[in-house]
Order: C-alpha cells, then sequence, then structure tokens
C-alpha cells in the first residue's frame, strides 16, 4: 500500500497544477474558517465577529466547520479527475503497465491516495476546529467537546465517496473536463428522476428514493447547519426543528456507493483496451 500511495503522489507533487489545486483545497478552507473568527471593523459602523454569535462554541463548531469545509471539495475533485486525464494523455498508464503494476494495483494506487488525502484534511480540520473551539467556546468539559465528532468521521467518508465517483467519472472518460460535466449530468439526472417520482407519488417517497442516489446521499451526511443555529437562539420555534444526527444508514449507503465506483473503475480499466 505504501509503495502504490508513494508512486502516486510523487506524480501528483511533479505537476504545478496539481500541487496549486492540493494546496487551494487545503488552505482555502482552513484559512477562511481561521479569518471568520477574527473581528472585521466595516468602517467604523460596527464590528462582525462570528464567534460572539455561539456558532464556535462545543458541540455545533464541529458541524459547521465540517459542512463549510465540505463545499470546498471540488478543487481536490479537479485533482482527481486530472490523475486519470494525464495518465491517458501522457501515455503514463500503458508504461506503467508495461513496467509491472497490475492494473488492480493501479486503481488502488488512486484509492489510496485519495483515502490519505481525505484523511490529512479531516485531521487538518479537526485541529483548527479544536483550536476555534477553544477560544471561543464557554464549554470546557471534554465530554462536550468531542460531543459532535462524528461530523468529522462523516467528513471523511463524504470526501472518499465523492472522490471515488470523481475516479469511476475520470475513468469512464478519461478526460478531465468531461469528468467534472459528467458529475454535472449526473447530479441533474437525480434531480430529474427525483420530480419524476414526485409527479407519480408523492414528496415522501421521493425524498426516500434520492437518499439512495450517490450525491444526495453523500451531501445528507452533514445536513446544513443554519437552522440548528437559529434552533439555539430561539428554542420555542419548534417548526424549524429538524434531524440533523448523523445515522449509520447514511454512512453504509455513501460506503457502498464508494465500493461501487472503485470497482466499476477497475472493471473498466481492466475491459479497456490500452
Amino acid at each position: 500500500m505504501l509503495r502504490l500511495l508513494q508512486l502516486e503522489l510523487q506524480k501528483l507533487l511533479l505537476n504545478r497544477t496539481s500541487k496549486i489545486l492540493i494546496f487551494i483545497s487545503f488552505i482555502l478552507p482552513f484559512s477562511v474558517l481561521i479569518l471568520s473568527s477574527i473581528k472585521i471593523d466595516f468602517f467604523g459602523f460596527f464590528t462582525l465577529e462570528l464567534g460572539e454569535l455561539g456558532i464556535y462554541n462545543f458541540p455545533i463548531i464541529w458541524h459547521i466547520t465540517t459542512f463549510f469545509a465540505s463545499q470546498f471539495k471540488f478543487f481536490f475533485a479537479i485533482v482527481v479527475v486530472s490523475m486519470i486525464g494525464n495518465e491517458y494523455s501522457n501515455k503514463t498508464i500503458k508504461q506503467n503497465l508495461i513496467d509491472g503494476l497490475s492494473k488492480k494495483e493501479f486503481i488502488l494506487s488512486k484509492f489510496y491516495t485519495i483515502v490519505f488525502f481525505s484523511l490529512v484534511a479531516t485531521v487538518l480540520l479537526f485541529l483548527i476546529s479544536l483550536l476555534i473551539g477553544l477560544y471561543y467556546s464557554s464549554y470546557n468539559e471534554l465530554n462536550i467537546i468531542l460531543s459532535g465528532t462524528e461530523f468529522l468521521l462523516a467528513y471523511f467518508v463524504k470526501l472518499v465517496g465523492f472522490f471515488s465517483l470523481c475516479l469511476f467519472a475520470g475513468m469512464l472518460v478519461k478526460r478531465s473536463a468531461f469528468a467534472l460535466a459528467f458529475l454535472f449530468v449526473l447530479y441533474c439526472i437525480e434531480w430529474l428522476l427525483v420530480l419524476l417520482i414526485y409527479w407519480q407519488s408523492d414528496y415522501d417517497l421521493a425524498s426516500k428514493i434520492q437518499s439512495f442516489f450517490p450525491l444526495d446521499s453523500m451531501y445528507r451526511l452533514i445536513d446544513e447547519p443554519v437552522r440548528r443555529i437559529v434552533m439555539t437562539k430561539f428554542p420555542d420555534k419548534t417548526e424549524i426543528a429538524y434531524d440533523y444526527a448523523l445515522h449509520w444508514y447514511e454512512l453504509v449507503i455513501v460506503l457502498v456507493w464508494t465500493a461501487i465506483f472503485v470497482f466499476l473503475s477497475y472493471r473498466l480499466l481492466k475491459k479497456r483496451d490500452l
């Protein structure tokens, strides 16, 4: 595993574009989180400090930071589809197989890289969220601090699942731009199917079926935290209450899709004439 991971990392770090995109995908969300935790003076009229709103209190900070950071996953998605596109355009995929790398090892090297970067991003998010939370939060009990850290697991699984989909898209169309377009087409198809089901039956059934679709199942791992923030400020407004918790079956759905995408990527490579 380490040999395959090291091989793939060498390819990425030798590519200037990949290095820039990796840097952006790691640094941008965390820098924005840090900047949002400082005071901003709007020309003397008022001072905005998000920490004073209580959004950086434990345990809600885990929900907010993981949801926010997951919106930047598209930068590394470009890296993933570029990994495949460059292999085909530069003919390195054929050379790797000639040099003794099996097709299974080739796919695993990509998947190990996905898991590695997802893990690094999760650890960095944990450390930054912990530091911001310790600075702003009025709670310092260990059980409260650790409460809600399941969103970090959801964040990691979400990244691995989405990047595995990008891996499959890259293997399917072999071009980075078309692979990203495939993700948009898949998103549109999911919503068209939901609308079709809704017209034929009802909203509840359409929503339940939609939760099994790949992109929507990944999104549902971390629900938007806005209503949760409002609930903490206005607990009497029961009409805005919703289930924002992470459920085990949501993780299972995404993990199954992850396995399917990796397997399909391998099957495509195995059957394809290089």
